[in-house]
């Protein structure tokens, strides 16, 4: 078990008793230990228990193997393998430019006028959709499944804090992100998406903060 979700599983037992933590910080604890995610790293510090909590939930709610069979137990703490694998399919975002480039055609459009740091926005919209969908691809992966909220602090929450984004603009951003690749006429794989953003993008509005 990592060290700090050691360090968090004492803090609750003193707080609640070594019999009755609550269910979904206990949930959350035995999830990293699990899936072995990397909670230590000095850019993560500012992370609280309950960022990483949140996080946890959407993730077992969307991306486990009980989320999404019914043969299996809900409290199956492993991920689905069959969809990170399938979250390689999402590299055309970014490996076709044509795609790519009307991907950001569509957002820009939609929050011109909208976002305070449009043209930060605008400027940046390649790399921080490459750093989006790169993180998607590599999951399958086991150092990568671990170094995921890594990856997502330096791909994403670093760029948006270093161009100033306040977090409602963040917000507008992942929802025109994540809605705009429904109008991809040469995408094929919207559910997959969906199942991926829709979680990455709570836990992204959960990790921007300071």
């Amino acid at each position: 078990m990592p060290s700090r979700c050691q360090k968090w599983e004492k803090e609750f037992q003193a707080l609640m008793g070594p019999l009755s933590p609550p269910c979904r910080d206990y949930a959350a604890i035995v999830f990293f230990a699990n899936n072995r995610f990397e909670t230590g790293k000095k850019k993560l510090q500012y992370l609280s228990f309950g960022d990483f909590a949140f996080c946890a939930e959407l993730m077992i709610q969307n991306w486990t193997l009980g989320a999404v069979d019914s043969q299996v137990d809900d409290m199956d703490m492993d991920l689905d393998k069959e969809f990170l694998q399938d979250l390689k399919e999402l590299k055309v975002l970014v490996a076709d430019k044509d795609l790519l480039d009307l991907h950001k055609s569509l957002v820009c459009t939609a929050l011109r006028g909208k976002l305070g740091v449009f043209s930060e926005m605008e400027a940046n919209f390649k790399n921080l959709s490459r750093g989006l969908v790169n993180v998607a691809a590599k999951l399958t992966h086991n150092k990568d499944v671990r170094d995921l909220f890594v990856d997502l602090v330096e791909k994403f929450v670093e760029p948006c804090r270093s161009d100033h984004w306040p977090l409602k603009d963040v917000q507008l951003f992942l929802n025109q992100y994540s809605a705009s690749v429904h109008s991809l006429d040469g995408f094929r794989h919207q559910a997959l998406w969906d199942r991926y953003m829709g979680t990455l993008h709570g836990c992204l509005l959960r990790l921007y903060h300071d």
